[in-house]
């Protein structure tokens, strides 16, 4: 039982760092782009 809690825990915070990390990336590149349409 404690097991599989932990192993839950630990995919769950796995996935959301690398979702995390994706987004924030995706966001920053395309936030100040050819037109600094996303910029204030």
């Amino acid at each position: 039982m404690i097991q599989e809690v932990l192993v839950v825990l630990a995919l769950v915070i796995a996935v959301g760092f690398l979702v995390k990390k994706f987004f924030f990336k995706k966001k920053k590149s395309g936030d100040c782009g050819e037109d600094n349409c996303g910029c204030h």
